[in-house]
């Protein structure tokens, strides 16, 4: 795949540069801030750590300069737009605003509350957040604005889906639905709404009495329909009709109970209509309980689910997480050594057909990339935390560029030299694996790829760089290296140091908004760096 003719990027500068166009300013923080947690340049893997006011450095700041309605509209385009890897970081940031002494600034966070918290969880994160920030003060968080942002969250919800949500998800963080109508004081605003509003505080008798003789509309019949379901099998100790509940009426896991779970029955109607991404994480549970057998109708069921072009596609399922669910599930233990399971080959195969569908779910970014690999050292470590081998994880990532962006190039470095390299777009991922791991190991030097770029004319938007070695050593400055580049080219570019067995490392210099390390790899890191590649972050 060779590069467009044009020496110069169309890669143009946002709003989240400061005056130099690589200065780290107070908005390229506060949206890396926003997108991971962090607001300096370190991605890690897997890391969930709580958000604390140690994080918001660059978010305070923009608030002391009055551009409190900015924050809170780059909080609703991370939250929406798919651009935060963490929620944490928006729910965080959203509650701060909604406390900030500028009366515009809270109006606007509060405004925004049903945008960013879409479901009862994001909603009880916000809350404790705010909780947690008003701690050792004298006032509570309880004031009219709140309260009415609350009452106004449940009001607007659609009734059907508010009582499966609420019987979902009925209490997370310490708060529960009936905590936050007592203490909003919301008055439902439409009758369906005042019927979920009493089966939330009063409970399902009081319901009944109350609605028994009532004239209602048919939204309030739905619902009440719906709950009388939800209680039923609650209360039902009988296999066959919960499995008929269930069928009928599509209920979640979360609305049974713990005994329900226990039959293979009943695990075995759920995964019917379980979300896609849910029934990867418990492919190994299910085999392991015996609930998916080689050969039966529901494994065979299963399994053309997951490699179904239109359930993929509308689970928005990308490669990289098939394949760590197909790494795991290949495993044939869980990572603390339990459940064991022996892997149903005809799972497999289909993970494997899902892995190449699913590339249709990977949007092209449209910038022009240099994806190297670091084959230095051996690639048969693991990346923490996951089943798969570093030349598997190095293998997959230059697929996914190789395959969805139309302008990359692939090179492996060693021995202080770009070594030749043949995987392309058209290989399997067992072909592009052996590509890699057949080339002999030697030193590191992970500026090669950006000085072979620019020795050779060609002009790269994004450099990622792929090593199991944290500790480099330079012929010169991976950050020199990058300026000489984008001096020579013209080109915005930028640099992603990727230490896939890493488990804290950094460039030297953090100062340049184009460069970004990342620690592990999971598919949190592929929307880091397209974030990155669009100047996002």
């Amino acid at each position: 795949m060779e590069p467009s003719g044009s020496t110069t990027s169309n890669h143009t500068l946002n709003s989240t540069g400061g005056g130099c166009p690589w200065e780290v300013s107070d908005k390229a923080r506060l949206c890396r801030f926003l997108c991971y947690g962090s607001e300096g340049d370190v991605y890690t893997a897997r890391e969930e750590g709580r958000v604390s006011m140690e994080n918001v450095g660059a978010l305070l700041s923009m608030l002391q300069e009055g551009r409190g309605a900015e924050v809170v509209e780059d909080i609703r385009r991370f939250s929406q737009d798919g651009r935060a890897v963490r929620p944490g970081p928006c729910f965080f940031a959203l509650a701060l605003c909604s406390q900030h002494s500028e009366l515009k600034t809270r109006q606007a966070a509060l405004k925004a509350l049903k945008e960013v918290c879409r479901d009862p969880t994001h909603l009880f994160s916000f809350i404790q957040y705010k909780k947690e920030l008003k701690d050792g003060m004298k006032c509570g968080i309880w004031g009219r604005a709140l309260r009415k942002a609350v009452s106004d969250w449940y009001n607007e919800q659609d009734a059907m889906s508010l009582a499966a949500a609420v019987t979902k998800c009925k209490q997370r963080e310490g708060w529960s639905h009936q905590d936050l109508l007592r203490l909003s004081h919301t008055k439902p605003a439409k009758d369906a709404i005042a019927l979920i509003s009493k089966y939330i505080t009063k409970g399902w008798k009081e319901v009944q009495v109350a609605y028994a003789d009532k004239e209602n509309s048919d939204e309030v019949v739905k619902v009440l329909s719906y709950l009388e379901v939800v209680e039923k099998v609650k209360h039902s100790c009988d296999e066959t009709e919960v499995i008929s509940l269930i069928e009928e009426h599509k209920l979640e896991r979360e609305q049974l109970l713990t005994d329900h779970l226990k039959s293979k029955q009943v695990w075995r109607a759920l995964l019917k209509e379980m979300p896609l991404h849910s029934v990867l994480k418990i492919l190994g549970k299910m085999t392991s309980n015996k609930v998916l057998e080689p050969g039966s109708s529901e494994t065979q069921l299963v399994c053309e689910r997951i490699q179904s072009e239109t359930v993929l596609k509308k689970a928005k399922l990308h490669p990289f997480s098939i394949l760590l669910a197909s790494e795991h599930y290949k495993r044939g233990q869980g990572y603390q050594g339990k459940p064991k399971w022996e892997p149903d080959s005809s799972i497999l195969k289909a993970m494997d057909s899902a892995f190449y569908k699913s590339f249709m779910n990977v949007e092209p970014v449209g910038k022009r990339f240099v994806v190297a690999v670091d084959v230095s050292t051996s690639l048969s470590s693991v990346v923490p935390g996951t089943s798969i081998s570093t030349a598997v994880a190095a293998a997959a990532i230059t697929m996914i560029f190789a395959r969805t962006e139309a302008d990359t190039h692939v090179l492996a470095y060693s021995e202080g030299a770009v070594v030749p390299c043949s995987v392309s777009a058209d290989m399997t991922l067992a072909e592009a694996t052996v590509e890699l791991v057949k080339i002999p190991s030697g030193s590191t030097d992970c500026s090669l790829p950006i000085t072979w770029a620019t020795e050779s004319g060609k002009s790269v938007d994004v450099f990622i760089v792929l090593t199991n070695n944290p500790l480099w050593t330079f012929t010169a400055s991976p950050l020199e290296s990058l300026k000489k580049h984008r001096q020579a080219s013209g080109a915005n570019s930028k640099l992603v140091m990727c230490g896939l067995t890493s488990i804290g490392h950094a460039i030297a210099d953090t100062e340049d908004r184009g460069l970004l390390s990342v620690c592990g790899f999971d598919l949190g890191a592929l929307s880091v760096i397209r974030n990155l590649a669009q100047d996002l972050i």
